[in-house]
């Protein structure tokens, strides 16, 4: 059985992971614990615990169990009441069971067992750390949700981002790494669900030095304060200034267009449809360098302009039965 590793946090890891486990492969989810934003950054302050967030979403993508109910039940935001409006019963439950079991990989094992989870979530570190970004004029931003919701003026570029105090890596993630048959990277937010976890001590060297086939799935829509007016060329720059160059080995771009009526929404918030030039990727399609360019219909159309869970593991499978 092939041992897929997938890497990032979110909805984008979100959508992999719901659509590969229909396939016989063995995953694992890599997920970032920077977050300290909503329900998950107030459980960190409150309880110095990691925040729990990226890991719920990983495991309900993966649960197996023959309730459904079980894994609509993690998700669950509470609406109401002043102490737990806003929180998901899958971060409270989780933050329960770290003081249970004494350990925040521990909790994630047992949550695993409960929801029947096929494959493995593995947070990146199992350190308490902040991500920082530095813009291109020299400001400073403090914090995952900071960067991720701008109070700043969000057309500045992010010059570098970087964990303070630094993180090392989780063992348990270095051994999933080196066992993978294919890692897999994305989709998510760049700066703060995918760059972090490179940012982590041995986490890049790991991925550098692994036989595995490595891709990197880009994003539909840009964000504003984080990738404003990026192309899909820009995207791709990113991952290789933190990972490294020729490290990839696919790169795959989303090829379909959203209707027209759900771009409202986005252009209000200023987000735009990543675009995709074929003379910013000369080289690759020529397959004179790596990585060598996948072009899909990879949209999920709707309110939320998302990669379509099944049409991606299509794809990815693919590549991976290789």
């Amino acid at each position: 059985m092939k041992r897929v590793v997938v890497i990032g946090g979110g909805t984008g890891v979100f959508n992999v992971l719901t659509g590969l486990k229909k396939y016989p492969f063995h995953l694992t989810a890599i997920v970032t614990v920077s977050d300290n934003g909503g329900s998950s950054g107030i459980l960190r302050e409150e309880f110095g615990v990691l925040p729990p967030g990226d890991v719920r979403r990983a495991l309900v993508a993966l649960s197996s169990s023959s309730t459904p109910l079980l894994a609509k039940l993690f998700n669950y935001r509470f609406k109401d009441g002043e102490s737990l409006k806003g929180h998901s019963f899958g971060n409270l439950f989780l933050t329960a069971l770290e003081r249970i079991t004494g350990d925040f990989s521990s909790a994630v094992k047992e949550a695993g067992r409960i929801l029947g989870v096929k494959g493995e979530v593995i947070p990146v570190s199992l350190d308490k750390t902040r991500l920082f970004a530095e813009l291109e004029n020299g400001y400073l931003v403090v914090g995952e949700t900071n960067i991720d919701v701008p109070k700043h003026d969000g057309n500045l570029k992010i010059k570098r981002v970087f964990l303070n105090p630094p993180a090392k890596a989780n063992p348990e993630a270095i051994a999933a790494i080196k066992k993978a048959d294919v890692i897999i990277i994305g989709p998510g937010d760049l700066y703060t669900s995918i760059v972090p976890n490179f940012l982590v001590r041995r986490i890049k060297q790991a991925i550098k030095s692994s036989s595995a086939t490595k891709i990197y799935i880009c994003n539909i829509m840009t964000k504003y304060g984080e990738t404003t007016g990026f192309t899909a060329r820009d995207f791709l720059t990113i991952i290789e200034k933190y990972l490294g160059k020729g490290v990839l080995d696919y790169f795959i771009v989303n090829k379909e267009l959203p209707q027209s009526r759900y771009l409202k929404k986005y252009q209000k918030e200023q987000a735009q449809v990543v675009s995709f030039s074929p003379k910013d990727f000369v080289a690759e399609l020529q397959h004179k360098k790596k990585p060598q360019i996948i072009l899909a219909n990879l949209l999920r159309q709707g309110k939320l302009l998302r990669h379509d869970p099944q049409k991606l593991a299509k794809v990815l499978a693919k590549i991976i039965e290789k």
